[in-house]
């Protein structure tokens, strides 16, 4: 990598630090990830433009984070998912014209239009909805193509109705011991890395903000049985399981990064997170509860962990669970 070095007043190669850094922006205290570039001539720190456009971005993150604010590229992901252009969503939600494209081009959406988007991103049909609703805002051509979209996602979910079950039992498979407790909050991981990752949910049901973490109600009522005891799953199979390969290795290095703790410390674990926390505001500790936990949370909350941790590939899952658990515990 090459850039111009004032010092030394010529073209140099340089190397790239990261390095952790604090900025008050509109009355927030901000933490977040830069990258410094250094000369490797004379070590000093030199100007890169494309250095600069990340940090600002990291900045931008950051903040948007602190105030639960949709980010620009999960903008940019909801025009590719269901195949719109900037002005057709923005005439489809009645907002003006340009609207969303002064979104992707940096501008910060207030919380209500946030909220909307993170919902449209989340869930195909609250956006169906949107869009049969408001049709006569848009062209023809842009509501065929858009609903095309739409439909091509919702006959991938019902291929994938048994998702749940299967990555239930690929669980059990992987482990050698798991209480149903633990069993809940790694199938509340796989759902949400795999969402990051892949911009797609891995099984479609809701999962529940019950008082001891995340919880998905069917599979909780098939094993509650075993109470705080570790499944004894007699007739269990994985042949012809309904899980891609890209999945199954997902599901390895949750096991391996998560499923190494006990239950407890993964329900602590949980309750750290924003999207448990939000479900649950306004409730006691220990209360019951059958709250959802909104899709747009899990979906917010685990775009800007990987989005944090730079996460490329399945294995950097490691850094995060590690902080996490050194936060609790350390």
């Amino acid at each position: 990598m090459k850039g111009f070095c004032e010092k030394c007043r010529n073209i140099v190669e340089y190397s790239v630090k990261t390095v952790n850094k604090e900025k008050l922006l509109k009355g927030k205290n901000l933490k977040y990830i830069s990258k410094v570039a250094y000369c490797n001539e004379c070590k000093e720190e030199i100007f890169v433009p494309e250095i600069r456009d990340y940090n600002l971005n990291a900045l931008d993150n950051a903040y948007r984070d602190s105030e639960d604010l949709i980010k620009v590229n999960d903008i940019e992901k909801i025009l590719e998912k269901y195949n719109i252009g900037k002005r057709p969503l923005s005439l489809l939600l009645g907002w003006g014209e340009g609207t969303l494209t002064r979104y992707i081009d940096g501008d910060t959406p207030t919380k209500p239009y946030s909220e909307i988007l993170k919902q449209i991103l989340a869930s195909n049909d609250y956006y169906r909805e949107i869009l049969e609703r408001n049709k006569d805002n848009i062209s023809s051509v842009a509501y065929r193509k858009s609903m095309a979209a739409v439909d091509s996602i919702n006959m991938d979910a019902v291929s994938e109705t048994n998702k749940l079950e299967a990555a239930t039992q690929y669980l059990l498979f992987l482990t050698s011991e798991i209480t149903p407790l633990a069993l809940q909050k790694l199938l509340y991981f796989v759902q949400g890395f795999h969402k990051a990752f892949t911009d797609k949910f891995i099984f479609s049901e809701d999962c529940e903000a019950w008082a001891h973490g995340p919880v998905y109600r069917d599979v909780f009522y098939k094993y509650r049985e075993y109470g705080y005891n570790p499944i004894e799953e007699k007739d269990l199979s994985i042949d012809n399981i309904n899980l891609t390969e890209s999945e199954k290795e997902l599901f390895y290095y949750i096991v391996l990064y998560f499923g190494c703790y006990s239950g407890k410390v993964l329900e602590d674990m949980t309750h750290s997170e924003v999207p448990w926390r939000k479900a649950r505001h306004g409730l006691k500790a220990g209360e019951s509860s059958d709250r959802i936990i909104n899709k747009a949370d899990i979906t917010s909350y685990f775009y800007s962990v990987k989005d944090k941790y730079k996460m490329l590939n399945y294995i950097d899952i490691k850094d995060y669970s590690k902080d996490l658990f050194n936060k609790l515990y350390c």
